[in-house]
C-alpha cells in the first residue's frame, strides 16, 4: 500500500468563513464539535509512524472548519511532528484571520516556519476581493487583501500555494484561468492549483450540496482549460492520484480534483488524522477507517 500524503485535521468545525458548498457540512463530523477538541497524541504518533514507514513525505494541516483559529494547536502538532522528520509541511488555511490579524498571527507564522513548515495553501474562489468576499464573508464588508497577505508569508520564509476552486459564475473559463497564472506569476506564488468545485457521493446538507450542483463549470469548460493548459504549458509531471503539473510560462501550474479514495487501486491518496484518534482515508466514508 502506497499513502501519498498525511492529513492532519486541526481544530474543529468552527469556521470564520461562510462557504455556501463548505465540504465540512456535506461530510460527516466525525465527533468534531465547534470547541478545540482533545487530541488523542498516542494514536497521532501511531499515524506519523505509519506514514513516515509507508514513505510519506508531505504532511498537511487541515481541517473541517479553518485550522488558524487555534493556532497553538497547530504549534503543538508541529512540534510533535518533528521527530519523524517530514521534509514537507503544509498548512490549508482560507487565510482570513491570517491577513486580518497580521501582527497577532506573524509570530506563530516565525515559529511555524522555525519547526519546519514549508507551504502555506491559501484557498480562493475569484481573483475580485469583492467576488471573494460574497463566497467566504458575505457577513463582512471586506475580503482582505490577497497580495498583503501572499508578501506575509513570504515574510516569513513560507512557500505559497493558491487553491483555487473553480466554479459556474466565478473562475470558469480560460480566460479566467489565465488571469490567475498571470496574479500568481506577478506576487511569485510558488504554487497554483485549480480544481472544480464538487460535492460527495454522499452529503448530509442538502442546501450546500445543491448549490455546489448549481455551480458546476460549464459543458465543456474543463476539457477547454486542460487544453490550454497542455497548450501553453510544459508537463511536469503526473501525480499518483492523477493530478497534472505544469509549467506555464514559469508559473507552476496543477490541474486537480476533490477525489479522496480510487477504488481501483490500493494505493491511498492521504491518511486522514482526526483529533479523536481515529485515522481514516477518505472524508465522507465512515467505514474507511484504519485505526
Amino acid at each position: 500500500m502506497r499513502i501519498q500524503t498525511l492529513s492532519i485535521v486541526a481544530g474543529s468545525e468552527a469556521c470564520n468563513a461562510r462557504c455556501p458548498f463548505c465540504v465540512s457540512k456535506m461530510t460527516v463530523s466525525h465527533g468534531l464539535g465547534l470547541r478545540e477538541p482533545e487530541v488523542n497524541w498516542r494514536n497521532f504518533r501511531k499515524a506519523c509512524q505509519l506514514a513516515a514507514q509507508s514513505g510519506v513525505t508531505t504532511a498537511m494541516l487541515t481541517g473541517k472548519g479553518e485550522p488558524t483559529i487555534f493556532p497553538e494547536q497547530i504549534t503543538r502538532y508541529l512540534e510533535a511532528m518533528e521527530e519523524f522528520g517530514f521534509p514537507l509541511l503544509e498548512l490549508q488555511t482560507n487565510g482570513i484571520l491570517l491577513g486580518q490579524q497580521r501582527e497577532r498571527y506573524a509570530p506563530h507564522l516565525q515559529r511555524w516556519y522555525g519547526l519546519g513548515l514549508s507551504t502555506v495553501a491559501v484557498s480562493i474562489m475569484h481573483l475580485d476581493p469583492e467576488r471573494n468576499r460574497e463566497i467566504y464573508l458575505p457577513h463582512q464588508d471586506h475580503y482582505v487583501d490577497l497580495p498583503a497577505l501572499i508578501g506575509l508569508l513570504h515574510d516569513a520564509g513560507l512557500s505559497v500555494r493558491l487553491a483555487c476552486i473553480m466554479a459556474g459564475g466565478y473562475v470558469d473559463s480560460v480566460a479566467e484561468v489565465r488571469d490567475l497564472v498571470a496574479f500568481a506569476r506577478e506576487h511569485r506564488v510558488e504554487q497554483l492549483s485549480v480544481r472544480p468545485v464538487a460535492r460527495p457521493g454522499q452529503s448530509r446538507d442538502e442546501a450546500t450540496a445543491a448549490w455546489t450542483a448549481a455551480h458546476q463549470l460549464p459543458a465543456g469548460a474543463e476539457r477547454a482549460i486542460a487544453e490550454w493548459v497542455a497548450a501553453e504549458g510544459t508537463k511536469l509531471m503526473t501525480l499518483a492520484h492523477g493530478a497534472v503539473v505544469y509549467d506555464v510560462g514559469g508559473q507552476n501550474l496543477c490541474l486537480t480534483d476533490c477525489l479522496t479514495i480510487q477504488p481501483a487501486t490500493e494505493d491511498l491518496r492521504q491518511l486522514i488524522f482526526f483529533p479523536d484518534g481515529h485515522l481514516r482515508y477518505d472524508w465522507q466514508y465512515p467505514g474507511a477507517i484504519l485505526l
